[in-house]
């Protein structure tokens, strides 16, 4: 007696395309309670709901999880930043104003903008791979944007020509990272709320202020 071969259902296939982001939103949970190193695979199949196996159909390496991880959740806002940037009309002010409220806005409320960073910069030494993969995907992107919008602000007068931009570029750059490490390593220290939208504009104010021609 022959038997009848039936076509996966739609909601099979929707559960089967969903996999992946389940997979990345249990391992950047994994990720946050054990750190990369301590991680296992069978962890983060565990809090995915999904075999060991099954993660390996969709990602390389547990270093493979952390990349697809950080292109979702990192490197597509920088993409995102980028276009804004090639097509913003105001100052430089205006955009490097919007561009860190954005990230203090992030910070405060995506746990993955505290995450990743605090793993590169805490375990990059054991990773070198995962260093020079965030170095390129991350760090040189946020740099070139930077320095592109501080040479268009150099054009129009708004900002002294006599400075090395990419060294600037770092000073936007540099209150970030410590925003990132604050609130991934002493917030829970602070006997008040830490304003780090306030933080970051007064960054700003300051250094406009000493890039005025």
């Amino acid at each position: 007696m022959s038997q009848t071969l039936q076509k996966p259902t739609k909601s099979w296939n929707r559960r089967k395309q969903a996999r992946p982001g389940e997979i990345l939103d249990a391992a950047l949970e994994i990720f946050a309670e054990k750190g990369f190193a301590a991680a296992r695979m069978e962890d983060i199949a565990a809090r995915a709901g999904v075999t060991k196996g099954t993660i390996y159909l969709y990602f390389q390496s547990k270093e493979d999880v952390f990349k697809q991880l950080a292109r979702q959740q990192v490197s597509s806002n920088l993409t995102l930043a980028a276009e804004r940037a090639a097509d913003f009309e105001g100052s430089a002010r205006d955009f490097l104003a919007t561009f860190l409220g954005g990230v203090a806005a992030m910070v405060v409320s995506k746990r993955h903008a505290v995450i990743l960073p605090k793993i590169i910069i805490g375990e990059s030494g054991n990773f070198p791979e995962l260093a020079s993969f965030w170095r390129t995907e991350v760090i040189d992107r946020a740099m070139a944007i930077m320095t592109g919008v501080l040479a268009r602000g150099v054009k129009t007068g708004e900002i002294r020509g006599d400075l090395d931009l990419s060294l600037v570029a770092r000073l936007c750059i540099a209150p970030v990272l410590l925003t990132i490490i604050w609130r991934s390593t002493f917030e829970h220290t602070d006997a008040t709320p830490f304003d780090y939208q306030k933080f970051l504009s007064t960054h700003l104010e300051v250094l406009m202020n000493g890039l005025k021609p």
